[in-house]
């Protein structure tokens, strides 16, 4: 498998448990672990966006 393939494959799976995390803080009946796992949600999205855009060969720097 090509160096652009794993990337995609990994940064796939990174979205994947983001969206499990952002699911399991819908559902948390407390405020706190609710905003946690949705700060690991976003930290997550925001990892596999960027290693998305290497795989890509992005190299641009999103904010």
């Amino acid at each position: 498998m090509s160096v652009a393939g794993e990337t995609s494959g990994r940064a796939q799976e990174m979205r994947d448990k983001a969206r499990h995390l952002t699911e399991a803080a819908e559902r948390a009946t407390d405020p706190e672990q609710r905003q946690r796992l949705q700060e690991k949600a976003r930290k997550l999205q925001e990892q596999s966006e960027q290693l998305g855009n290497l795989g890509s060969g992005d190299t641009r720097r999103s904010k």
